[in-house]
């Protein structure tokens, strides 16, 4: 069986060999709409749960557009447009127009990223808030949600008189699905923030995975914080197999992002009858595996269907290797997934941790085999499973050992498919 997968910017031609059960599990698409700009005008214009945003704009002099950094597809070179047209219209200066870089704790955006990310005439044109969550100064302290997480968000965002994000939905190892509040928090936090929401509390807590919103409670703890924070509106899509718009959800905040998940939730999701034997996937290409730190979510979204001592494959360039500084000082700290959960389990929060725990979660009960050539080779004896350089001795190695038609799932485009085993129905 030959497949394509997605892997850095060139893509994978992948053998595969024979004497096995697989089953292909492919990213479903939703036709493109006929007509973007057209859609997300008229979007804009009769949005979900509020009134439009030339309405919400008319008497505003500042405005502020939180964005994802270079880490997420989000086409933002086409949906910005149409969206700085409206504010401006409506009487909006463009000096009055603050475009934020929702980083998260990722580092600061480079020039040639953020001409990538919003395309070089709006870069040049547009005050840029590169956001940095390690500057505390930079936020403002707005409170604590009911639970006690301190809100700190980006001072460029919160001081703006209409407050939007801008971004697409898309299944979230931890919270659910991305996209609305995300770009708040964690996106223009502080990492006093961020820290605590990405703690055990929550990531260890069997709802805040992937697809899980209803009853996920980080779902409603970052709810909690873009409303304190006075997210006004925002603006989220959805993407086809080949990153056209398929939908476009504007509106509420909450409302509109509620609409979005119904609508990539069917298109994403895949049901098995069984768990898999193995899983071989990927963490859908450039740019979500540019890091080692990034490719934990292709694990992640992958472990829900193989069965307890199963095995995964990820595959996932890595060109810009492990991920930050503090994650990979972590994955050279500990020789067990185990005595990394129980170190960090009361500790206080070190930043990148979340990713880690994430994988070792996966790793109390799954086998992972990484295909991660961009990951130095110093890092490769503690990455708690083998690494390989090629796909083919890592493929044998997957196989090694099961038996004859052993069931094996393959995901070309990993964590965009959302994949559960059906649950049986109760007699």
């Amino acid at each position: 069986m030959n497949v394509e997968l997605a892997f850095g910017k060139a893509g994978l031609n992948a053998q595969l060999p024979d004497g096995f059960d697989y089953r292909l599990l492919e990213a479903k698409s939703a036709a493109p709409v006929a007509d973007e700009k057209a859609a997300l005008e008229a979007a804009l214009e009769h949005p979900i749960g509020c009134l439009p945003l030339r309405e919400l704009a008319a008497g505003k002099k500042t405005a502020a557009i939180s964005v994802c950094d270079i880490t997420r597809p989000v086409p933002n070179r086409r949906t910005l447009p149409v969206l700085l047209k409206v504010l401006e219209d409506a009487g909006i200066p463009k000096d009055g127009i603050t475009i934020c870089i929702a980083t998260g704790l990722h580092r600061i955006a480079t020039h040639a990223e953020l001409d990538e990310i919003l395309g070089p005439e709006i870069a040049a044109s547009y005050k840029i808030f590169n956001h940095d969550a390690k500057i505390l100064s930079d936020h403002r302290y707005l409170g604590a949600t009911k639970s006690g997480i301190p809100i700190h968000i980006a001072e460029a965002f919160v001081s703006a008189d209409l407050r939007i994000t801008l971004g697409f939905i898309e299944p979230h190892l931890m919270l659910g699905f991305s996209g609305g509040r995300k770009l708040v928090a964690p996106g223009l936090a502080a990492q006093e923030t961020i820290k605590v929401i990405h703690s055990p509390r929550f990531m260890r807590n069997r709802l805040s995975v992937e697809g899980s919103i209803e009853a996920n409670p980080l779902h409603r703890e970052l709810q909690e914080i873009a409303r304190i924070a006075g997210q006004n509106f925002m603006l989220d899509v959805a993407l086809t197999r080949k990153r056209e718009i398929a939908g476009v959800f504007a509106g509420h905040p909450e409302r509109a992002h509620e609409a979005g998940v119904e609508f990539v939730s069917q298109v994403m999701l895949e049901r098995l009858d069984s768990p898999v034997d193995a899983v071989v996937t990927t963490c859908a290409g450039y740019p979500l595996d540019l890091t080692f730190y990034q490719a934990v979510k292709g694990v992640t979204a992958a472990s829900h269907i193989v069965r307890d001592g199963g095995r995964i494959l990820i595959c996932a360039e890595c060109t810009e290797g492990a991920g930050a500084p503090e994650f990979r000082e972590m994955i050279q700290a500990f020789s067990s997934p185990q005595a990394f959960l129980d170190a960090v389990e009361h500790a206080p929060v070190q930043v990148d941790q979340w990713q880690l725990e994430k994988l070792a979660l996966v790793l109390e009960k799954k086998q992972v085999l990484f295909l991660t050539p961009g990951v130095p080779e110093e890092y490769h004896k503690a990455m708690w499973g083998p690494v390989f350089r090629d796909f083919d001795s890592a493929m044998r190695a997957l196989v090694e050992g099961l038996p004859a038609n052993a069931k094996i799932a393959v995901i070309p485009e990993g964590p965009y498919v959302l994949a559960r085993v059906e649950e049986p129905v109760a007699a």
